[in-house]
Protein backbone atom coordinates (compact mmCIF):
# COMPACT_ATOMS: atom_id res chain seq x y z
CA UNK A 1 0.00 0.00 0.00
CA UNK A 2 1.38 3.41 -0.97
CA UNK A 3 1.85 6.15 1.62
CA UNK A 4 -1.08 8.13 0.19
CA UNK A 5 -3.31 5.04 0.17
CA UNK A 6 -2.35 4.37 3.76
CA UNK A 7 -3.20 7.95 4.76
CA UNK A 8 -6.55 7.68 2.97
CA UNK A 9 -7.31 4.44 4.81
CA UNK A 10 -6.32 6.05 8.12
CA UNK A 11 -8.51 9.08 7.40
CA UNK A 12 -11.48 6.85 6.60
CA UNK A 13 -10.93 4.88 9.82
CA UNK A 14 -10.84 8.12 11.82
CA UNK A 15 -14.12 9.25 10.26
CA UNK A 16 -15.74 5.90 11.04
CA UNK A 17 -14.61 5.94 14.67
CA UNK A 18 -15.57 9.59 15.07
CA UNK A 19 -19.08 8.87 13.78
CA UNK A 20 -19.36 5.92 16.15
CA UNK A 21 -18.59 8.25 19.06
CA UNK A 22 -21.18 10.72 17.79
CA UNK A 23 -23.89 8.05 17.47
CA UNK A 24 -23.53 6.92 21.09
CA UNK A 25 -23.24 10.47 22.40
CA UNK A 26 -19.56 10.33 23.31
CA UNK A 27 -18.37 12.91 20.80
CA UNK A 28 -17.49 16.44 21.68
CA UNK A 29 -14.55 18.21 20.13
CA UNK A 30 -12.89 20.46 22.70
CA UNK A 31 -12.71 24.20 22.15
CA UNK A 32 -9.47 25.47 20.67
CA UNK A 33 -6.84 26.85 22.96
CA UNK A 34 -5.10 30.08 22.00
CA UNK A 35 -2.02 28.03 21.07
CA UNK A 36 -4.05 25.70 18.84
CA UNK A 37 -5.68 28.66 17.08
CA UNK A 38 -2.27 30.19 16.51
CA UNK A 39 -0.98 26.98 14.95
CA UNK A 40 -4.00 26.70 12.64
CA UNK A 41 -3.63 30.32 11.57
CA UNK A 42 -0.28 29.46 10.01
CA UNK A 43 -1.66 26.67 7.81
CA UNK A 44 -3.94 23.68 7.48
CA UNK A 45 -3.52 19.99 6.81
CA UNK A 46 -7.02 18.49 6.57
CA UNK A 47 -7.17 14.71 6.64
CA UNK A 48 -10.32 14.50 4.49
CA UNK A 49 -12.40 16.54 2.07
CA UNK A 50 -16.16 16.33 2.66
CA UNK A 51 -18.52 17.28 -0.16
CA UNK A 52 -21.82 17.37 1.69
CA UNK A 53 -25.29 18.84 1.62
CA UNK A 54 -26.08 22.29 3.00
CA UNK A 55 -28.83 20.81 5.19
CA UNK A 56 -28.50 22.38 8.65
CA UNK A 57 -28.93 18.95 10.26
CA UNK A 58 -25.75 17.53 8.69
CA UNK A 59 -22.74 19.39 10.16
CA UNK A 60 -19.76 17.34 9.02
CA UNK A 61 -17.37 18.23 11.84
CA UNK A 62 -19.93 17.20 14.46
CA UNK A 63 -21.13 13.93 12.93
CA UNK A 64 -17.52 12.79 12.44
CA UNK A 65 -16.39 14.26 15.79
CA UNK A 66 -13.58 16.22 14.18
CA UNK A 67 -12.18 19.60 15.13
CA UNK A 68 -11.08 22.75 13.29
CA UNK A 69 -8.40 21.99 10.73
CA UNK A 70 -9.35 18.31 10.43
CA UNK A 71 -11.81 18.51 7.52
CA UNK A 72 -12.01 20.57 4.32
CA UNK A 73 -15.78 20.90 4.03
CA UNK A 74 -17.67 21.88 0.88
CA UNK A 75 -21.44 22.15 1.34
CA UNK A 76 -24.08 22.65 -1.34
CA UNK A 77 -27.73 21.61 -1.55
CA UNK A 78 -27.99 18.03 -2.78
CA UNK A 79 -24.20 17.45 -2.50
CA UNK A 80 -24.07 18.04 -6.25
CA UNK A 81 -20.94 18.46 -8.33
CA UNK A 82 -20.57 21.65 -10.36
CA UNK A 83 -17.39 23.39 -11.59
CA UNK A 84 -16.88 25.32 -8.34
CA UNK A 85 -17.11 22.13 -6.27
CA UNK A 86 -14.64 20.34 -8.54
CA UNK A 87 -12.29 23.32 -8.27
CA UNK A 88 -12.56 23.28 -4.47
CA UNK A 89 -11.76 19.57 -4.30
CA UNK A 90 -8.84 20.04 -6.70
CA UNK A 91 -7.54 22.91 -4.55
CA UNK A 92 -7.52 20.88 -1.34
CA UNK A 93 -6.19 17.71 -2.95
CA UNK A 94 -3.34 19.52 -4.70
CA UNK A 95 -2.51 22.26 -2.19
CA UNK A 96 -2.72 20.19 1.00
CA UNK A 97 -2.25 16.66 -0.32
CA UNK A 98 -5.50 15.57 1.34
CA UNK A 99 -5.84 11.88 0.41
CA UNK A 100 -9.57 11.25 0.92
CA UNK A 101 -12.79 12.72 -0.50
CA UNK A 102 -16.15 11.72 0.96
CA UNK A 103 -19.33 12.64 -0.93
CA UNK A 104 -21.87 12.74 1.90
CA UNK A 105 -25.58 12.44 1.19
CA UNK A 106 -28.28 12.03 3.82
CA UNK A 107 -31.76 10.67 4.39
CA UNK A 108 -34.62 13.10 3.97
CA UNK A 109 -32.69 15.22 1.48
CA UNK A 110 -34.67 18.28 0.40
CA UNK A 111 -32.94 18.47 -2.98
CA UNK A 112 -34.09 14.92 -3.74
CA UNK A 113 -37.63 15.77 -2.62
CA UNK A 114 -37.64 18.94 -4.75
CA UNK A 115 -36.47 16.96 -7.78
CA UNK A 116 -39.20 14.37 -7.32
CA UNK A 117 -41.78 17.15 -7.02
CA UNK A 118 -40.47 18.84 -10.14
CA UNK A 119 -40.63 15.59 -12.11
CA UNK A 120 -44.25 15.11 -11.04
CA UNK A 121 -45.25 18.77 -11.54
CA UNK A 122 -42.91 20.35 -14.12
CA UNK A 123 -42.16 24.05 -13.64
CA UNK A 124 -43.34 24.01 -10.03
CA UNK A 125 -39.95 25.56 -9.23
CA UNK A 126 -39.76 29.03 -10.74
CA UNK A 127 -36.25 30.02 -9.69
CA UNK A 128 -33.63 29.28 -12.33
CA UNK A 129 -31.04 29.08 -9.57
CA UNK A 130 -32.93 26.36 -7.70
CA UNK A 131 -33.63 24.59 -10.99
CA UNK A 132 -29.89 24.45 -11.63
CA UNK A 133 -29.58 22.23 -8.55
CA UNK A 134 -32.60 20.12 -9.43
CA UNK A 135 -31.34 19.63 -12.98
CA UNK A 136 -28.08 18.17 -11.66
CA UNK A 137 -29.96 15.78 -9.37
CA UNK A 138 -32.57 14.87 -12.01
CA UNK A 139 -30.59 12.21 -13.99
CA UNK A 140 -29.95 10.15 -10.85
CA UNK A 141 -33.60 10.27 -9.81
CA UNK A 142 -34.83 9.49 -13.32
CA UNK A 143 -32.56 6.43 -13.44
CA UNK A 144 -34.11 5.12 -10.21
CA UNK A 145 -37.62 5.76 -11.52
CA UNK A 146 -36.72 3.91 -14.75
CA UNK A 147 -35.98 0.82 -12.66
CA UNK A 148 -39.58 0.86 -11.45
CA UNK A 149 -38.82 1.97 -7.90
CA UNK A 150 -41.77 3.69 -6.21
CA UNK A 151 -43.00 4.84 -2.81
CA UNK A 152 -40.65 5.50 0.08
CA UNK A 153 -37.94 3.43 -1.59
CA UNK A 154 -37.78 5.95 -4.43
CA UNK A 155 -36.46 8.75 -2.22
CA UNK A 156 -34.12 6.40 -0.33
CA UNK A 157 -32.55 4.94 -3.45
CA UNK A 158 -32.38 8.34 -5.14
CA UNK A 159 -30.18 9.66 -2.32
CA UNK A 160 -27.60 6.94 -2.94
CA UNK A 161 -27.89 7.20 -6.71
CA UNK A 162 -27.19 10.92 -6.44
CA UNK A 163 -24.15 10.30 -4.23
CA UNK A 164 -22.82 7.70 -6.69
CA UNK A 165 -23.27 10.18 -9.54
CA UNK A 166 -21.28 12.84 -7.66
CA UNK A 167 -18.54 10.31 -6.87
CA UNK A 168 -18.35 9.41 -10.56
CA UNK A 169 -18.22 13.05 -11.62
CA UNK A 170 -15.33 13.74 -9.26
CA UNK A 171 -13.45 10.62 -10.34
CA UNK A 172 -13.88 11.28 -14.06
CA UNK A 173 -14.79 14.96 -14.46
CA UNK A 174 -11.40 16.43 -13.67
CA UNK A 175 -8.05 15.59 -15.20
CA UNK A 176 -6.35 16.62 -11.97
CA UNK A 177 -8.48 14.41 -9.73
CA UNK A 178 -8.47 11.52 -12.19
CA UNK A 179 -4.67 11.65 -12.29
CA UNK A 180 -4.42 11.72 -8.48
CA UNK A 181 -6.77 8.74 -8.22
CA UNK A 182 -4.85 6.84 -10.92
CA UNK A 183 -1.57 7.42 -9.07
CA UNK A 184 -3.08 6.20 -5.82
CA UNK A 185 -2.76 9.62 -4.19
CA UNK A 186 -6.48 10.25 -3.77
CA UNK A 187 -9.43 8.08 -2.79
CA UNK A 188 -13.03 9.18 -3.45
CA UNK A 189 -15.88 7.39 -1.65
CA UNK A 190 -19.59 7.84 -1.10
CA UNK A 191 -21.50 7.85 2.17
CA UNK A 192 -24.99 8.40 3.55
CA UNK A 193 -25.83 10.01 6.89
CA UNK A 194 -28.99 8.89 8.66
CA UNK A 195 -30.92 11.76 10.21
CA UNK A 196 -32.77 9.19 12.28
CA UNK A 197 -29.80 7.38 13.85
CA UNK A 198 -26.83 9.69 13.31
CA UNK A 199 -24.86 6.86 11.69
CA UNK A 200 -22.87 7.22 8.48
CA UNK A 201 -22.86 4.30 6.05
CA UNK A 202 -19.87 4.37 3.73
CA UNK A 203 -20.35 2.83 0.29
CA UNK A 204 -18.75 3.14 -3.13
CA UNK A 205 -15.47 2.66 -1.27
Amino acid sequence: MSDAAGRAQDALARLRSGNERYVVGEGGTAALTAHARSELASGQNPRAIILGCSDARVPAELIFDQGPGDLFVIRIAGNIVAPSQIGSVEFAAERFGTPLVVVLGHTGCGAIAATLEELQRPMSIQSSHQLSIVDRVRPSVEAVIARGVTGDALARESVRANVRASVGQLRHGSEILESLVHRGELRIVGAEYSLETGAVDFFEV
